[in-house]
């Protein structure tokens, strides 16, 4: 090999005696018998010798490849060839744009990823997908089998079948390309329509790190909108974290994930433990129309027309983990006994149980469930009043707080009259920069006392840790009223700490030392 500088001046000549492998020798000792009697001898003794002169530039210190090629933009060429390639990779026709190929990627792992979803040099292929939805997706042996143990099983295993094409109708092609994704490329690419087969995929083929990552992509995306499906998908899964997260937000925000569509697509076991829950933080009645809604969808699964008679049959027995008798009397009175679910006996046995002193047996469980008990953050060491304070005329009170793990608000606590008894009318809000998350408008009645007086969401608002929140209240009243002192900048509430910072959105003098919203209430 000839070196020479950037200037073109000669600064070492070396030798490189490239071997062509055993293949290529064999065809030259062929091709050698079939030549000159004079060469044949002196070409048999030796295999053939491939010379080349490179160009290259001389570098004083080694360094790896990463280091002498770093990772920026190629030139115009390159950058247009690889362009290309990675549109045609995405398209599953894919070409080499060049034969050397290889110099466009600086490291291995850029090399390697250059073999996802490429037919080039494909050993395997694999038929992905239920029939009339299938994709046919190229595969690389050696590079699966170092990715996953099941795949290192399947091709060089004691049992190992040699076949090019395999079939998966159980797994969806998104979900087989994202894991293929991250054993060829090291790179993890969920969505949120698609992370649920992935996990499933990730877990069949026993990639544990990619499941993780799926674990955490559901954590953080998880909401009451869809905690009822991830709590049946999280037991399928086996996998418990996942699970005591789904229960947390199914328990705080009860009565948002009954009502929310992702409900009604869980399976009957699913519904039953949600029936039976203890800590499910919602009304009855609530409880009892998210039944009746499951049941008419489970109908339509079944393929049944949706009958009074029919959403009994698929409700079974889960028709009495109901706490019925626990209504109201006006909800039961104007909901479930006019729903024609029930028989009519059922009806009479329970308005006995709501009036009669001696009251019938019944197959519905009697006994409330005990829901959540909401705690207290109390950012104050002290409260006090005076003579001009603390006066409401429209202006807006406000604090910004953050936690150090998920909550749910329920509302807040705040002081009422010091000259009496008084009513106040409050529309307290919560926001996150600037977008809000709840609010609502209400009255509460002070007794002149200097306690906190609870005013609540229409539902509780979840609360993501390491994140600062904006607590607001706006009050209407006439009278003074209480104020805090001494207020706190970080409060330990059992196992959440809670920090406290002023908001440029307060406009009444209330802050971190002082002022209303001497309270959170919350669930934890």
């Amino acid at each position: 090999i000839l070196m020479v500088d950037e200037k073109g001046k000669n600064m070492k000549c070396l030798t490189f005696f490239l071997m062509l492998p055993e293949t290529v020798k064999n065809r030259s000792k062929k091709s050698s018998k079939k030549g000159s009697s004079s060469s044949s001898s002196s070409s048999s003794k030796l295999p053939p010798v491939c010379y080349e002169i490179i160009t290259l530039k001389t570098k004083k210190k080694k360094k790896m490849a990463a280091d002498i090629f770093p990772r920026k933009k190629p030139a115009n060429t390159n950058t247009t060839a690889v362009q290309q390639y990675h549109q045609q990779n995405l398209n599953n026709n894919n070409t080499i744009p060049t034969p050397n190929w290889q110099g466009l990627y600086p490291t291995i792992r850029e090399r390697n990823a250059v073999m996802f979803n490429n037919d080039l040099m494909a050993d395997v292929h694999f038929v992905v997908g239920p029939p009339g939805g299938t994709q046919r997706l190229p595969g690389h042996k050696y590079v699966l089998a170092v990715g996953s143990s099941v795949f290192h099983a399947m091709f060089y295993g004691e049992l190992a079948e040699d076949k090019d094409e395999i079939r998966i109708p159980d797994v969806e092609p998104a979900a087989f390309l994202a894991m293929l994704k991250y054993i060829y490329c090291d790179e993890i690419d969920l969505a949120a329509d698609t992370v649920l087969a992935t996990l499933y995929a990730a877990k069949k083929y026993i990639v544990p790190h990619l499941a993780r990552a799926c674990v955490n992509f559901l954590e953080t995306s998880l909401s009451a909108k869809n905690a009822c499906v991830l709590l049946s998908q999280s037991c399928l899964f086996e996998e418990p974290d996942l699970t005591q997260r789904c229960w947390e937000v199914i328990d705080a925000q009860a009565e948002l994930a009954l009502k929310s569509e992702g409900f009604c697509d869980i399976d009957f076991q699913t519904l039953e433990s949600i029936l039976r829950r203890e800590t499910l933080n919602a009304k009855e009645i609530v409880v009892f129309e998210a039944a009746l809604n499951w049941a008419e969808v489970e109908c339509q699964r079944q393929e049944l027309t949706a009958t009074i008679e029919n959403k009994r049959k698929v409700l079974g027995k889960a028709l009495y983990l109901i706490r019925i008798p626990t209504m109201a009397l006006d909800d039961f009175a104007n909901g479930a006994a006019q729903s024609g679910i029930l028989t009519l006996n059922e009806t009479n046995d329970i308005f006995l149980w709501y009036t009669a002193a001696k009251k019938p047996e019944l197959q519905f469980v009697s006994k409330p469930r005990k829901g959540l008990v909401p705690q207290r953050c109390h950012r104050f060491q002290s409260c006090a009043y005076r003579s001009n304070q603390w006066r409401y005329r429209g202006r807006c009170d406000s604090i910004q707080f953050a936690v150090d793990k998920r909550v749910f608000i329920a509302g807040f606590g705040l002081y009422g009259s010091s000259c009496g008894s008084a009513e106040y009318s409050a529309k307290i809000e919560l926001k996150r920069q600037g977008v809000i998350l709840g609010q609502n408008l209400s009255k509460y009645f002070s007794d002149g006392s200097s306690n906190t007086f609870p005013v609540w969401f229409e539902y509780p608002v979840q609360i993501e840790p390491d994140t600062f929140y904006t607590a607001s209240v706006i009050l209407d009243g006439n009278e003074l009223s209480y104020f805090g002192q001494e207020g706190m900048t970080e409060v330990q509430c059992g196992k959440v700490t809670v920090q406290f910072q002023c908001s440029s959105d307060s406009t009444n003098g209330t802050g971190v030392q002082g002022g209303q919203i001497p309270e959170l209430i919350f669930y934890a």
